[in-house]
């Protein structure tokens, strides 16, 4: 198993990201007007949004998907989380790299391309990212019933992802890949945002940092600005166990992935995930750095296909 591992730690959004400038927050309250309510002066007399106001995300986020991406009809409960546009485009948009890398610097395009998104979640955000921008078809797995049921309704809502999102129920929690791929699946990529916390009460206390650094306030009672129902923050032994049990099923489906990454938020999981991942003798393994202003966060990658595998995926699949 060779590992590749860069060190630097990226301070801006990926290149291509729409949002590496400040919000044009005219444009997005002219798409999404009830934003508007929400926009106001900081103490430098600039406009901006009250970023600890869960309903201001939303709307924010809402009109972001609505001017950048064109796509106009996009709710989910309340009780869901609501997802960072900006960071979870960059995901999908270093995902793209990985793929050009296998591809000649060449990134593979068009409904050819077939991406797993493991906890799709109720506002399908990957998905819908990755449709609009590179035109991939996605299967999209979440263990709550409610949630797969949202991200249909947004799917069939939007005429741009009608027939390029395959939404699957896991109906074992204990389960990640199993249950959710067949054997005559083809992943050219998993993505996989995994819950990272073990405990409520570490959740709480996560959020209670949020809260400070976001207000400069003291909550005793935890508001989350980005919402979510438990099984989306919170699973038994966290982050680290999630993604060694996707790297232990990962290995059954070797031959039907091309790339497996999952997102990394504790660097200190960092050593356990690379023991895993040699444990299952992973051909390569990759380590992404990610991340805007004092948030860092990484992507690891792995793929069991040998070289000549590689090219014969690339020649089948991603032929120009």
């Amino acid at each position: 198993m060779s590992k590749e591992k860069k060190q630097q730690e990226k301070k801006k959004l990926h290149t291509r990201n729409k949002n590496r400038d400040r919000y044009d927050l005219p444009a997005l309250v002219t798409a999404t007007p009830e934003l508007a309510q929400y926009v106001k002066p900081n103490l430098h007399g600039e406009d901006t949004v009250d970023f600890s106001n869960a309903s201001a995300v939303k709307l924010l986020n809402k009109a972001l998907l609505s001017h950048y991406y064109g796509i106009k009809n996009w709710d989910f409960p309340d009780e869901n989380l609501c997802p960072p546009i900006p960071g979870r485009a960059d995901y999908i948009h270093y995902v793209a790299d990985l793929l050009a890398e296998s591809n000649f610097g060449v990134i593979p395009k068009g409904d050819k391309i077939r991406c797993l998104d493991i906890g799709v979640g109720a506002n399908c955000i990957y998905p819908i990212i990755g449709v609009t921008t590179y035109d991939w078809n996605f299967i999209g797995s979440d263990i709550d019933p409610k949630s797969i049921a949202s991200a249909q309704h947004i799917v069939a809502s939007n005429a741009a992802l009608k027939d390029k999102i395959d939404c699957r129920l896991q109906e074992n929690r204990k389960d990640v890949l199993y249950g959710i791929l067949d054997k005559e699946d083809k992943i050219d990529v998993s993505l996989c945002n995994p819950p990272f916390h073990a405990s409520v009460e570490e959740a709480e206390k996560g959020a209670l940092r949020k809260i400070k650094n976001l207000s400069g306030k003291n909550e005793k009672q935890p508001d989350l600005n980005f919402a979510g129902i438990s099984t989306e923050l919170i699973c038994e032994g966290g982050e680290l166990k999630f993604i060694t049990n996707m790297i232990r099923e990962s290995k059954n489906f070797g031959k039907n992935c091309f790339w497996f990454t999952s997102l990394v938020s504790k660097k200190s999981n960092l050593t356990g995930i690379y023991k895993a991942l040699e444990k299952a003798d992973a051909n390569q393994v990759k380590t992404i750095p990610i991340g805007t202003g004092n948030k860092s966060s990484r992507i690891v990658a792995w793929t069991f296909l040998t070289k000549e595998e590689q090219k014969a995926w690339r020649t089948t699949r991603w032929k120009l």
